[in-house]
């Protein structure tokens, strides 16, 4: 595969994961919000539900759309994006917990939306990177191993 190629898959995977990612997005804060303005859960609580219903949410559509898996053990896959999930929840709530303080407004709300925003962009490139790597990784069949260590110049039959 040629380097532009290699760039042409990953940029369009990035696109699709971003898009993906903005509706992820849109649940995320849409659950943080009704959990914590409207029912009153401590915001970092909050956070972390929003955060878990998009990544359900998320798998589902990077299964179906970004990656296109055929993996048939549907439950480890998710197992697996939900692993990745929880370690970007984790990197979420502690950018979002420094973050929230740096902010210099006066509004605590506005400083922990701005917070928010921030940690998502950086939770957004792991969970690309995670998800390409370890959850939606192609496994490689023994055939194409075994015809990838042929060289050009070798062959099957010795003479």
């Amino acid at each position: 595969m040629s380097i532009q190629s290699l760039f042409d898959t990953y940029f369009r995977r990035f696109l699709k994961f971003g898009i993906v990612g903005v509706s992820g997005t849109i649940v995320d804060f849409t659950i943080t919000w009704l959990f914590r303005d409207v029912v009153g859960l401590y915001d970092l609580v909050a956070n972390a539900i929003g955060f878990t219903v998009a990544a359900t949410t998320n798998y589902i559509l990077n299964r179906i759309w970004t990656w296109r898996s055929q993996e048939k053990n549907v439950g480890v896959e998710y197992l697996k994006f939900f692993a990745v999930s929880l370690v970007g929840l984790g990197l979420n709530t502690l950018i979002l917990s420094l973050l929230k303080h740096l902010f210099a407004f006066d509004n605590a709300d506005v400083n922990f939306w701005c917070a928010k925003v921030g940690a998502t962009l950086v939770v957004m490139l792991w969970n690309f990177f995670a998800n390409n790597f370890f959850t939606f990784r192609k496994k490689q069949h023994h055939s194409d191993m075994a015809e990838a260590t042929v060289s050009p110049n070798q062959s099957s039959n010795p003479s």
